[in-house]
């Protein structure tokens, strides 16, 4: 299998086991709480459903050719009118669109033959260029996982990221320097030591100001992490509890666990 076809079947997968929760919910359920703070679970599937639609437009101008909406500012205000189209829409209808939208952009990837998986290039209009399919899916990727996990953690607290995504979430880049907030560290610094499990994979954690990562383990680590790979993703995305942290994750060193909070607050 090619890039590309790995990370649409993690798609396919991830959105399937969400959407034969999303199927059941009653109007109750789409109103409760998420893991994502701010947001109901319908505002979740709002987000999702308005972003599918948006790739899914996207990418179509990729396939027939056309030029994406001329600049950043248009573009933005194309994805303004598309959300707050969605804002407005009541849980019900948000819901709803959420299913008809993804099945439209999984069925529209799912479409792409083996020459177009891998030489279909997508503007996106923040990138320096135009990317292949395996980026942006697995862009789409990293956003559908994480909250479907929002949605789903809700109901089961025990919850973790989809198995088949994990892997592909370790192939975008290390940069952590927009989703930390050093300043956590009351000026405190540390090398640390990061394994993870399922997959198995060794990297340095360095926490001071910036906050880095890089491949591969330290000489000399003030400390050492250790945990499954879907709560690693977890935590840098804000999204490992205490209530929601697994036994498995062992830390040492003279940073806590609540401090790695604190750095990685959630986005």
């Amino acid at each position: 299998m090619s890039n590309a076809d790995i990370v649409i079947a993690a798609l396919r997968s991830g959105y399937d086991r969400l959407a034969d929760l999303v199927k059941n919910f009653d109007d109750d359920a789409l109103a409760g709480p998420s893991a994502a703070s701010e947001w109901d679970i319908a505002q979740v599937l709002s987000h999702l459903g308005s972003g599918a639609e948006i790739m899914t437009n996207t990418v179509q101008l990729a396939l027939d050719g056309k030029p994406p909406a001329e600049g950043a500012e248009e573009g933005q205000q194309s994805n303004q009118t598309v959300w707050a189209r969605w804002d407005a829409a009541s849980r019900r209808e948000q819901a709803d669109g959420f299913i008809e939208w993804n099945e439209k952009l999984l069925g529209l990837f799912e479409s792409l033959d083996a020459d177009q998986r891998e030489n279909l290039r997508i503007e996106l209009g923040y990138l320096p260029a135009p990317a292949d399919v395996a980026t942006v899916g697995r862009m789409r990727l990293n956003e559908l996982t994480l909250h479907s996990w929002d949605v789903r953690s809700a109901i089961d607290p025990a919850a973790t990221l989809d198995a088949e995504a994990v892997p592909e979430l370790f192939q975008g880049a290390l940069d952590l320097s927009w989703v930390s907030k050093p300043a956590a560290l009351n000026g405190e610094t540390a090398v640390v030591a990061v394994a993870t499990t399922e997959p198995a994979l060794e990297f340095t954690l360095r926490l001071a100001d910036p906050v880095t990562l890089d491949k591969g383990s330290p000489a000399q680590p003030d400390g050492s992490l250790t945990l499954p790979a879907e709560a690693w993703f977890r935590l840098v995305a804000g999204r490992l509890g205490p209530d929601r942290t697994p036994d498995s994750v062992e830390l040492t060193g003279p940073i806590t666990l609540d401090t790695l909070r604190g750095v990685f607050a959630g986005y």
